[in-house]
């Protein structure tokens, strides 16, 4: 079965859309549009975002579209799922870290403020969501950032918007970022995932591969959305029970699950949760890639240890 791809940036990433017999133009187009909406809805780079409204808006009963609605629900139960540790509500520790505006921008930047303060992260259950009215209450002080669960939703459903344009007997890969979700029918032994920890790197450079056949692949890495800060080098992935940018043996995650939201989950909880990571995932049945500081893999739950030719099963 034939494949076709197109590759593009967009909200400052890497957005890469690959089609078995289908029409790409119709799959790319349905891709483009949910993360421009998405954008517009949920971005904590831009002023004008309903998310960016919200954040200025605390202790108050805000009602917001079903689009965010659906965002802010999502990221609540992916806390819920981790037990707090990938948590919308560290949102100002991002920033007090330095990332307050787009990759691309805060790489250009060359200052900082002379100080970094860090603060406890209020936690995710003082978010006061009502699903049925539509409405989130965050208190003062709290700003939510819904980078991480937001982008692999977008990615979920961005890859159910493409199926759905598509023939019958075709089927679609959408990565984001690196993190991805596959639809409808697979080209002949699966999609073919190359395991980078730079969502930039071709997908026919040399390196681990893995075929998945359904569901999702995220990865979660420091080595990548990192910047210097006062003379440390930091990255995105907070610890919510410190306030700052996770230290543990894990520089790399990457997980199949069900869902997009499922796998980054997954894989940012276990980057943040350090060494008892392993034992999470194998708990749970979650099959994973962990890299260590010293680039060195470690296989979870049924992740195969010939990564020539790995093909580990969705959840």
């Amino acid at each position: 079965m034939a494949t076709q791809a197109r590759h593009w940036r967009q909200i400052g990433t890497n957005v890469d859309v690959v089609v078995s017999n289908g029409a790409l133009d119709a799959a790319c187009a349905a891709v483009e549009a949910r993360i421009d909406a998405a954008d517009r809805t949920f971005s904590r780079f831009r002023s004008d975002s309903e998310l960016s409204q919200l954040n200025r808006t605390p202790d108050t009963n805000v009602p917001v579209s079903e689009l965010l609605a659906l965002a802010i629900g999502t990221a609540l139960e992916a806390a819920a799922m981790t037990d707090g540790l990938v948590d919308p509500s560290v949102g100002r520790a991002v920033r007090l870290a330095g990332y307050d505006r787009d990759f691309e921008q805060l790489q250009r930047r060359s200052e900082f403020a002379p100080t970094w303060n860090f603060e406890t992260v209020a936690g995710w259950q003082a978010v006061k969501f009502d699903p049925l009215a539509r409405t989130v209450r965050i208190p003062r002080g709290v700003e939510l950032d819904l980078d991480s669960t937001g982008k692999a939703l977008i990615v979920d459903l961005a890859a159910g918007a493409a199926a759905a344009v598509l023939p019958a007997d075709a089927g679609v890969l959408v990565s984001i970022g690196g993190d991805m979700r596959v639809a409808g029918r697979p080209p002949r032994g699966g999609w073919r995932v190359l395991l980078s920890e730079d969502s930039a790197t071709s997908p026919s450079s040399d390196g681990p591969v893995a075929s998945i056949r359904s569901g999702a692949l995220a990865t979660s890495s420091t080595t990548v959305r990192r910047w210097r800060r006062n003379g440390q080098i930091v990255h995105h992935l907070i610890d919510p029970r410190t306030g700052r940018p996770s230290d543990g043996p894990w520089r790399t995650a990457t997980v199949v699950a069900g869902t997009c939201v499922d796998a980054n989950s997954a894989a940012t909880c276990a980057i943040v949760l350090g060494r008892d990571a392993q034992a999470w995932l194998e708990q749970r049945g979650i099959p994973a890639r962990l890299v260590a500081q010293d680039g060195q893999p470690t296989f979870v739950a049924g992740w195969p240890a010939d990564e020539s030719h790995a093909i580990p099963a969705a959840a």
